[in-house]
């Protein structure tokens, strides 16, 4: 990853250069205008979901955003079936009305649903990439020796060759959405 204040710098042009405010595009990812500015100003807080939110939005690339770099793999765009806007924060959707497009593929993502538990997230690792998408509760994402908490909304894209695991993190079920790309 190139260093952060590159990605607030690369945020600050796409948004420039599509003729936006730091207001107007900040009411449309559903943040305050001093939230977003700071995104800008140090991109090491930005979260990966509203990092996918604005390359979907403006239609680049998630990874040349964070590196500077056009991808080899093209990233995930959430869509409603048939096409319609991007919907990777609407609390209005629904799993039915969800699919995946990939180059020219529409997949259905697997909807998975955790209930509370105490056990710890069973590791596995595979070939692709993989993106996951917080639709209700609280998921912790294992990924190699480190966790991430996620609440709905959140998303996250990952080399999935890195030993991975999901469980729920609060009392009542969880469910996310995850798709993967060999």
């Amino acid at each position: 990853m190139n260093d952060y204040s590159e990605i607030g710098a690369r945020l600050r042009e796409l948004r420039e250069v599509s003729d936006y405010t730091i207001e107007e595009l900040a009411a449309e990812l559903h943040l305050s205008p001093e939230i977003y500015a700071s995104y800008e100003a140090n991109g090491k807080d930005v979260p990966i979901s509203v990092i996918y939110e604005i390359a979907n939005k403006f239609k680049v690339d998630f990874t040349e955003i964070v590196t500077g770099q056009s991808a080899k793999l093209e990233t995930y765009h959430l869509i409603r079936k048939g096409g319609g806007k991007v919907i990777n924060r609407n609390p209005e959707y629904h799993f039915e009305d969800l699919a995946y497009r990939y180059a020219n593929k529409v997949m259905q993502p697997l909807l998975v649903t955790l209930e509370p538990t105490d056990a710890v997230a069973k590791l596995i690792a595979h070939s692709g990439q993989e993106f996951n998408l917080v639709l209700e509760g609280v998921v912790i994402i294992t990924l190699g020796d480190r966790e991430f908490s996620m609440n709905p909304g959140d998303s996250i894209y990952f080399n999935a060759t890195i030993p991975h695991g999901q469980r729920c993190g609060s009392d009542v079920r969880a469910r996310f959405l995850t798709v993967i790309a060999e």
